[in-house]
């Protein structure tokens, strides 16, 4: 097979990847900025609707009518705190997304400034949350590298698991926890950093103690080992470093 040699992509190239990645993620904060502004305006404009109702009434207040308005301003009062309810969510909401994406903001900026650490393939967190009603657990596992700056890095990732079963210590590996379309571990392929998601099923009566996260990058992309135990990881959201 006739092998074609592909020259890596020019510094300037790499800058602008950057600053378009960077600029993307501004622009979202923008909007969401936005979307914000309009929100918190609606929220204004719902809370005095009740002190407007109010003022019709007063000056329109015939007996024969009176206990109709009442009721009209009951509902309105009702539809209000609905209403307000809701846009509170979704400014809560929006406000969650825009400090992901200022974090998501900050970790690229590191990843790609010019004063930024070299380094090759790395497990950056990983997080744990279990499946309601089973003995699944879903995981999150970050991966980085920026000494091939704009080169694409692929490997496979697995995970490995130290715990206790019928009083004895045992380490399952992928193949024992992995979905089996996944024996040889979760593909990644990632410029600077991704986000790799998947399941594990830990059998009856395991107990873990222990989960250690190792990604294989092929060619000369490298090997990496990191380990975190199992109880941080799962009640923090948060990866924990085992010394």
């Amino acid at each position: 097979m006739t092998m074609v040699h592909v020259d890596p992509p020019s510094a300037q190239f790499i800058r602008s990847q950057a600053a378009f990645g960077t600029r993307r993620i501004a622009l979202s904060l923008g909007v969401i900025w936005l979307a914000s502004l309009l929100l918190c305006a609606a929220l204004v404009r719902s809370w005095c609707l009740p002190t407007t109702i109010v003022t019709a009434l007063d000056q329109d207040a015939q007996p024969e009518g009176a206990q109709q308005r009442i009721t009209v301003l009951e509902r309105s009062e009702q539809i209000t705190k609905v209403a307000n309810a809701e846009l509170q969510q979704t400014i809560r909401e929006r406000e969650e997304e825009i400090a992901g994406l200022r974090a998501d903001l900050a970790f690229y900026s590191r990843l790609t400034g010019g004063n930024a650490k070299r380094e090759g393939l790395a497990v950056q967190g990983l997080q744990l949350s279990p499946v309601n009603n089973s003995s699944a657990y879903n995981f999150i596992v970050t991966l980085t590298q920026n000494i091939k700056k704009g080169q694409m890095i692929n490997g496979h990732l697995s995970l490995s698991i130290e715990g206790v079963k019928d009083g004895k210590l045992q380490t399952l590996s992928w193949s024992d926890i992995g979905p089996a379309a996944e024996s040889s571990g979760v593909e990644f392929g990632f410029k600077y950093f991704q986000r790799i998601n998947g399941t594990l099923m830990l059998p009856a009566g395991f107990v873990p103690n222990r989960i250690t996260v190792a990604a294989d990058a092929s060619g000369d992309g490298g090997h990496v080992d990191h380990q975190y135990t199992w109880a941080q990881t799962l009640n923090n959201g948060d990866s924990i470093d085992v010394q």
